[in-house]
């Protein structure tokens, strides 16, 4: 089996812990394994001079698996690199929350067994594809996004007003510090944080949920992910601030933003035993009285 490790470029040692683990056990299985050469470049010398080990800067559709090691925006990262190959996502937890990346480490062994046998599910994660008049080329090649888009102020502590279409028909102009359209998958991240709904991954759905709106009665909005959303920024300032999960660039206001449903979706991979119902009440600790 070939497999890419992926993980962030800085020294933590939750991650150089939990990739030590994970490469005696792909060791054991004889797995052909690729590790993301800055990733690689942080653990430590043993690991580096690991005959076992070679380094991936891009992925192609010969790879059987990517795993990645940290928290859900290491995840975030990992699919800039998987995009439409169809490469199912593993999630190691060394963060905090982790609604994508939930095996913990001490998990690692008995869940690659269950992977490597195929006892497993994939859950399929839809995303949101950008585009923007004029073209912008920073968005050309990576111009996806998993868990939301979000448009926001830029350099100013005032408002900017959203003006809102949804499939050529107005909705509204929303006056607020920022808008996020997020999918299911980012229902439980910036949305959620903004007053947004919790959505189940396999609704096919996405939320319009406005950042701090000066217009109060303005409430998140789900609609269909059929729909196509086109945003029109008007401020005080003449750029605004568009981010696509956690890549941001910057954009004049004479841009109008056309965001729709990506054509195609990020395989993650679960444990038989693992559901999103269960994942949500452990991560929001939902039932928990902590008057016991």
């Amino acid at each position: 089996m070939k497999i890419a490790v992926y993980g962030q470029n800085y020294s933590k040692e939750s991650s150089q812990e939990a990739f030590e683990i994970l490469h005696n056990v792909l060791v054991n299985h004889q797995a052909n394994v690729f590790v993301e050469e800055n990733f690689l470049n942080q653990q430590n010398e043993n690991i580096q001079q690991s005959p076992s080990l070679n380094t991936f800067s891009e992925l192609d559709k010969s790879f059987d698996l990517l795993i990645s090691i940290g928290g859900d925006g290491t995840i975030l990262r990992a699919i800039t690199y998987v995009k439409n190959l169809n490469i199912p996502i593993v999630g190691i937890n060394t963060g905090r929350l982790g609604f994508l990346a939930t095996i913990r480490t001490d998990e690692i062994e008995t869940a690659l067994s269950e992977i490597f046998k195929g006892d497993y599910k994939i859950s399929e994660r839809s995303l949101l594809s950008v585009s923007t008049s004029p073209e912008n080329d920073q968005i050309t090649d990576i111009n996806f996004a998993l868990n939301e888009i979000t448009i926001s102020r830029k350099n100013t502590t005032s408002m900017i007003t959203v003006e809102t279409h949804l499939n050529d028909e107005y909705l509204t102009s929303y006056w607020a510090d920022g808008l996020i359209l997020s999918t299911p998958t980012g229902s439980t991240g910036y949305s959620l944080s903004c007053g947004g709904p919790v959505i189940i991954p396999e609704t096919n759905n996405f939320t319009l949920t406005p950042i701090a709106p000066h217009n109060l009665n303005a409430r998140p909005l789900v609609i269909p992910d059929s729909t196509e959303v086109r945003f029109r920024v008007n401020g005080r300032e003449d750029q605004f601030l568009m981010s696509l999960d956690s890549r941001i660039i910057t954009l004049p206001n004479t841009t109008t933003v056309k965001v729709q449903k990506a054509n195609f979706t990020i395989k993650m991979v679960e444990r038989l035993d693992e559901t999103f119902i269960d994942t949500l009440r452990k991560k929001l600790l939902w039932g928990e009285d902590r008057r016991n």
